[in-house]
């Protein structure tokens, strides 16, 4: 998270809507406001040039151009378009590249999942008798799956929602307060996961939430929040800190369902030792 991010993120409960509407268009158009002007990014936002001076002010920066040149600093570093990233020059050796980079995303990721908060996600993710839905956007569908499948060898009751809209009505027919929903989605946010997780919300299931920034609307209606880095070296999103502080939750709940955990997991392996179903080398 760069700095102008982890700014919006300590103040954003204080932000007026316009204020988050302007917020929005600093951390998802930078390249607009590092080159732009007030009025643009107003107009951009729907908002008055007044809202974007005191969001300026709210963030820290004496006055626009203050904040146009941290924008400026961090646009380098700032996550782009696909199709934006893979124009941009490189230079030599690009897996010395990409470990540099993936190091600094697990680092990132692991340093800014606050400790407390980490304990009530693992608890929530724990709670005996209660189910665990886990969604995710398109592009980290493939880590829920994997989510899913660990924590359903520690624990009963895990589902993976996905589908069409039938299909994922289907599936979370049965949420109830005191169950637990685990989202992964970084910007741009699919809608339907944003809306199932509105869904379960209003039914009372604890959220817990894996997302880029203090913008997106999953952040608002969790009840524990981390923020991933995932800049990456490619034209894509990385998804290495994802990745790192999902093995980071299902260590947690092992340790913490350790007994019955072990006691399922025991069971399994006779299973699969029973049916011969793995080759061993």
């Amino acid at each position: 998270m760069g700095e102008i991010e982890q700014r919006v993120t300590d103040v954003r409960l204080s932000l007026t809507p316009a204020e988050r509407r302007v917020a929005d268009a600093v951390l998802q158009q930078p390249e607009r406001v590092a080159f732009g002007t007030v009025a643009e990014l107003a107009r951009d936002a729907h908002a008055g040039g007044a809202t974007v001076l005191r969001l300026a002010a709210k963030l820290g920066y004496d006055g626009f151009s203050a904040l146009q040149e941290a924008v400026q600093d961090e646009l380098a570093q700032r996550l782009r378009p696909a199709a934006e990233r893979i124009r941009a020059p490189r230079r030599g050796d690009v897996v010395g590249r990409v470990m540099e980079r993936e190091l600094q995303n697990v680092q990132r990721t692991l340093d800014g999942a606050e400790r407390t908060v980490f304990t009530r996600a693992v608890t929530a993710l724990s709670a005996r008798g209660k189910r665990v839905y886990v969604l995710s956007g398109d592009a980290s569908s493939g880590l829920a799956h994997h989510v899913a499948l660990e924590l359903s060898m520690l624990r009963d009751e895990v589902h993976l929602v996905q589908g069409n809209e039938v299909g994922v009505l289907r599936q979370i027919a049965a949420a109830d307060a005191g169950d637990t929903c685990l989202a992964i989605d970084l910007r741009r946010y699919d809608r339907w996961v944003v809306t199932t997780a509105t869904k379960l919300r209003a039914r009372g299931v604890r959220m817990v939430a894996l997302t880029d920034s203090a913008l997106s609307p999953l952040a608002d209606m969790a009840d524990a929040t981390f923020w991933v880095s995932a800049d990456s070296e490619g034209p894509f999103d990385s998804h290495v800190g994802t990745l790192a502080l999902l093995n980071a939750l299902v260590a947690g709940v092992a340790d913490r369902l350790r007994r019955s955990a072990t006691d399922r997991l025991d069971r399994l392996e006779d299973e699969w030792q029973t049916h011969a179903a793995l080759v061993e080398p």
